[in-house]
Order: C-alpha cells, then sequence, then structure tokens
C-alpha cells in the first residue's frame, strides 16, 4: 500500500531537482508540517516522511532547513570516488578516465561563495552558513529521530586561500554537508559519502547519535561533535581529513564510542578529544603521515584506547609533498591531557626517515602523557624503522607501494613513552624497553619491556 508520507523528490511538483534540490526538499518539509499538524491523534499524530533521491545528479542552490522530527532522507548509492586523484590529473588525460565526477545520489552543493580569510588559510563565515542540511529548532523536546542515509553530498571545488598550493588541493571552500546546531536525540547518518566539502558534519550537543557505515573523506574536517554530548557512536567508518582539519573531533562528550574506523591521512589528527571523560577508542586502523594522531586535551579522562592499529608513515604522493600539520615529532603520536586514562595493547607502527625528523637529531616519541595523573599505559607494542621516503605521481601505486615497505629498513631510535612532570602517579608497564621509557620513577610505576641478552 503506498503512503502519502513517502516522497520521491522527482515526481513532487513543486521546483525542478536537477536545478534545485533544495528547494524541493524545503516545499515537501513545508508539505509534511502541513499535515501533520496535530500532535496527538489515536497516540500519534506527526510519524515523518522519507525523502528520496533516486540516483542522479541534483544541484542544491538553497540550503535544506530540516526543523521536524522522523524525517529521513535516502537515496540508493553514496557514490564516493576520488576528486583529489582526478584534480591532480592533467586535464589533458581527463578524457581517457572511466569517471570524472562522484555518482549514485548526488547532491551538488552549489551555495553562493564564502569569503576566506587567507591569513588563516580557512573560511570566514559560520559553518552553519555553507551547509547543505541545516538542522535547527528550538523548543521542547529536542528535535529526534532525523536520519540521512545512502546518498552523496558533494561540495564539488576547494578554492584558492591564498597559499601556494592549488585551488583544488586547499580544503577549503566554505561548504558543509550537515550541520546540526540544535540539542538532539537519536540522530543516524549511515552508508553516506561526503567529498570535498570543509566540513563534512557537524553536529552540535548529540545525544545517542549513530554515525555508522559511511565513506567521508577528501573534506577539510570529517567528523566534529561540538558543544557538548553523550552516548554516541562514531562506527565502522572510512574517513580521511585534509591537512588542516580532524577526521574525528569530539568535545564535552561522555560514553563516546569510536571503533573499527579505518582513518586515512591527510588529517591533522586522526582522533582527537576535547574535555571528553569515560569514552572509548578501540579497534581502529589509524594511519597518518604526521604525529599528534590521537589527542586526549582538555583534561580529556577515564577514556580507553585499546586495540588500535597506530601507523605513521610519510607523505609518498608528490602533490602533498612539505605539508604537514605544524607538529614536531617530540610531540607523540598519542599525546595525553587529563587523568586516569588506559592506554592498552596497542600497536604503533612508526615507519620514517631519520633524515626528516624534526627537530634534527631528535629522539621521535610515541605515547607522551604530557599532564595529569593516574594514567595506565599497559602492553603497548612499538614497531620503529627508518625506511627511505618514495614519492609518486600516482596516488594510488604512492600510498599502496609505502604500505607494503618492511623489508628494506634498519631500526629507529624512539621514546616509546615520555612522562612529561607535570604528570604523576602513572603506571607504565611492558610499552617500551628501559630506556625507551622516560619517566620520573619517583612519581611513576615502570616496569619495561624485558628485552632479549
Amino acid at each position: 500500500m503506498s503512503s502519502n508520507n513517502y516522497y520521491d523528490v522527482t515526481t513532487w511538483p513543486i521546483g525542478n531537482p536537477s536545478e534545485d534540490v533544495g528547494e524541493v526538499i524545503n516545499s515537501i518539509i513545508a508539505d509534511i508540517k502541513e499535515r501533520q499538524h496535530a500532535t496527538d491523534v489515536n497516540d500519534g499524530g506527526k510519524p515523518g516522511a522519507v525523502i528520496y533521491l533516486p540516483p542522479g545528479d541534483y544541484r542544491l542552490r538553497t540550503q535544506v532547513l530540516i526543523d521536524i522530527s522522523f524525517l529521513r532522507i535516502q537515496g540508493s548509492g553514496h557514490g564516493f570516488t576520488s576528486s583529489s586523484i582526478r584534480f591532480n590529473v592533467p586535464h589533458d588525460e581527463w578524457p581517457e578516465l572511466h569517471e570524472l565526477w562522484p555518482g549514485g545520489s548526488r547532491v551538488l552543493v552549489d551555495l553562493p561563495e564564502l569569503p576566506v580569510d587567507e591569513e588563516a588559510e580557512t573560511s570566514k563565515a559560520d559553518p552553519s552558513k555553507g551547509a547543505a542540511f541545516l538542522v535547527k529548532r528550538e523548543g521542547s523536546p529536542r528535535i529526534s529521530s532525523v536520519e540521512f542515509a545512502n546518498f552523496c553530498i558533494d561540495g564539488l571545488h576547494f578554492a584558492a586561500d591564498g597559499s601556494d598550493l592549488p585551488a583544488e588541493n586547499t580544503y577549503v571552500n566554505g561548504k558543509t554537508g550537515i550541520h546540526v546546531s540544535s540539542a538532539n536525540d537519536s540522530f543516524r547518518v549511515n552508508e553516506m559519502g561526503f567529498i570535498y566539502l570543509e566540513h563534512a558534519l557537524s553536529i552540535h550537543n548529540a545525544d545517542a547519535l549513530s554515525i555508522h557505515n559511511n565513506f567521508i573523506a577528501e573534506c577539510g574536517s570529517c567528523i566534529e561533535l561540538r558543544g557538548w554530548g553523550q552516548a554516541s557512536k562514531i562506527t565502522d567508518n572510512l574517513i580521511g581529513a585534509g591537512f588542516k582539519g580532524h577526521s574525528i573531533y569530539a568535545e564535552n562528550h561522555g560514553g563516546l564510542l569510536v571503533t573499527a574506523n579505518n582513518v586515512f591521512p591527510r588529517g591533522a589528527s586522526s582522533v582527537h578529544f576535547n574535555g571528553v571523560t569515560r569514552s572509548s577508542v578501540t579497534n581502529n586502523r589509524l594511519h597518518s603521515f604526521y604525529p599528534g594522531m590521537v589527542v586526549l586535551d582538555g583534561n580529556s579522562s577515564e577514556n580507553l584506547v585499546a586495540t588500535n592499529h597506530f601507523l605513521r608513515d610519510h607523505e609518498p604522493w608528490t602533490p602533498f609533498l612539505g605539508i604537514d600539520n605544524g607538529l614536531d615529532d617530540l610531540h607523540g603520536v598519542l599525546s595525553v591531557r587529563g587523568s586516569n586514562n588506559s592506554v592498552i595493547g596497542n600497536h604503533f607502527s612508526q615507519i620514517i626517515d631519520a633524515g626528516s625528523i624534526r627537530p634534527e637529531g631528535a629522539t621521535p616519541v610515541l605515547i607522551r602523557l604530557r599532564e595529569g595523573a593516574g594514567n595506565f599505559v599497559s602492553n603497548n607494542h612499538v614497531v620503529a624503522m627508518d625506511v627511505h621516503a618514495a614519492a609518486s605521481d600516482d596516488c594510488f601505486e604512492a600510498q599502496v607501494g609505502a604500505l607494503l615497505t618492511t623489508d628494506t629498513a634498519a631500526a629507529l631510535a624512539v621514546t616509546a613513552v615520555m612522562v612529561d612532570p607535570e604528570s604523576t602517579r602513572n603506571t607504565v608497564l611492558d610499552s617500551g624497553s628501559d630506556p625507551q621509557v622516560l619517566a620520573d620513577r619517583a612519581a611513576n610505576a615502570v616496569r619495561a619491556t624485558p628485552t632479549v641478552g
């Protein structure tokens, strides 16, 4: 039986979805609000609706404003393909490419350009101004159960930022995929594709949020949980931010679960917590070209960082050589400012060229406890190798080649754990040999990993 709560943007009589799907979706939301105006009819009254985007290209020139609960916007395919690779292929080779643009059910964000702060090399505007989808509703109860599923949001192009980089490599354009500015409950973002957006997902004040099984890459920042929140999860995503932004960022959250994500380079950080407590970062594969991969900052405490695979190596792709996040190798691959965190059973691969270490002659640090007390670091395994980094114009070939290099490297001296004087009463067990653990033994309990011979 058909339902009048199911809408197809291609059959809705108002607007042209190919020219401005934002106008079409806003018109549909207005229709839902007009029909579902009663709050209590036979123990119901506002079931919400589904808005469907069939496979195709839908230009968005009007921001979508979502202010109703129980709305699901869905498509038939996340449609991701690398725009970064395409834009760094010579134009005379484009006719030989099988595809040029992302596909599936694809929303092309074509909102008016926002100004770029060339000094900061970021957009000046409030991220909500450039959002394709803005979720905003004040009052009680919180807006609930809004879902985005199985379509692509494409920012199309990046913009010049005053640097020497080509415009398409700046990760700046003032565009956001989804911006949630109001307190919310039980939102879902599943099986989506996000590409070439300065901010892919920016969600404020989330409760029981699920971000699951998405492809979020080639964006300035990928997932930002801002304001405050609780009991949310970021799971099973493929993620990769730009060098100015975060792959996963959360602030003032409790009970956050970050699990089973594959986080690509080249984000300034892979996971960055600021004031986050009693949360977990577990079973993730984390890969970065810079130190500061996982940051627990702002007195982030009582968190579990366990059974993750950290890979820190070099940028192998020619267009981004020489770019970093501004941190030197003493910063730590994992940096902790907080108390009573547990760092257990992680694998660290530090595969870098000794000649590139900064400051020159320094010993790179893997785990650094900067401030706080009572942190527990145990049974972490460090593999550190000195390799000569090779570069290539072919992105896929360069990255796979770098990942598979294991047999031509020499051992690299590292500090497995460094405990600063401002961090005390920590326990460090079996996470580095005696010379690899730098800590005041009078202020911290240390048991070094046994060595052979």
